[in-house]
């Protein structure tokens, strides 16, 4: 890995782990001496960023942190379902038993977090998933492609995962999924991740639909 893409990866975290919440500033002088690099990789990153959708630049302003409405998160989630159900039945038909065992983990794992209360953790532990699912799909392209989409509306999710109940609602719902690609079942696995976007998208939209 390059200098370069080393600071764009951290960058990349410090915001989809809030650091950097959604309309801060982003300064490329700050930045550079935080992270001990010029300002033309802080300028590199900041350019890949803006067109993975996770920052936004503006004349006369700078780089600031992109702000995802609820009605952008939605179809975010809308196309994520799609990709995802297709990621759920490769990993049914691809897994092997060593991955079978680490979901079975992880999923012991979201629900001590769920029994302690640790959102931050749940939260973590979802995004965690998610990603071995996508690796153990071995479908290259859709795994990508959700990848970014993810990171678009990450503070949206960790923000669903405080909601009161819905870490057990994400739990069952992630339970369904690792259950289906562990028994092989492709159509059960593709059904059980739509299952759970779309839920997603209803809490979103009763979100959305909410009095400020």
């Amino acid at each position: 890995m390059s200098r370069a893409d080393s600071v764009t990866d951290t960058l990349r975290q410090a915001i989809l782990k809030g650091r950097f919440e959604p309309g801060d500033r982003l300064l490329e002088v700050a930045l550079a001496e935080e992270y001990a690099v010029g300002r033309a990789a802080i300028r590199s990153a900041l350019l890949e960023l803006t067109s993975g959708g996770l920052v936004k630049r503006e004349a006369n302003r700078g780089a600031t942190v992109r702000r995802i409405s609820i009605a952008e998160a939605i179809q975010i989630t809308e196309a994520r379902a799609v990709l995802e159900s297709l990621i759920a039945a490769r990993a049914a038909r691809n897994a092997s038993a060593e991955c079978h065992s680490e979901l079975r983990q992880i999923i012991a794992e979201m629900e001590e977090a769920v029994s302690d209360g640790q959102s931050q953790a749940y939260s973590e532990l979802n995004g965690h998933m998610h990603c071995r699912l996508r690796e153990m799909s071995g479908h290259h392209i859709a795994s990508q492609l959700v990848a970014n989409l993810r990171d678009r509306a990450a503070h949206h999710q960790y923000r669903l995962a405080l909601m009161p109940g819905r870490p057990i609602e994400s739990l069952e719902e992630h339970r369904a999924i690792v259950e289906a690609v562990v028994a092989g079942e492709e159509d059960t696995a593709a059904q059980a991740m739509q299952n759970h976007l779309h839920s997603v998208i209803d809490v979103l939209t009763r979100w959305g639909d909410a009095p400020r």
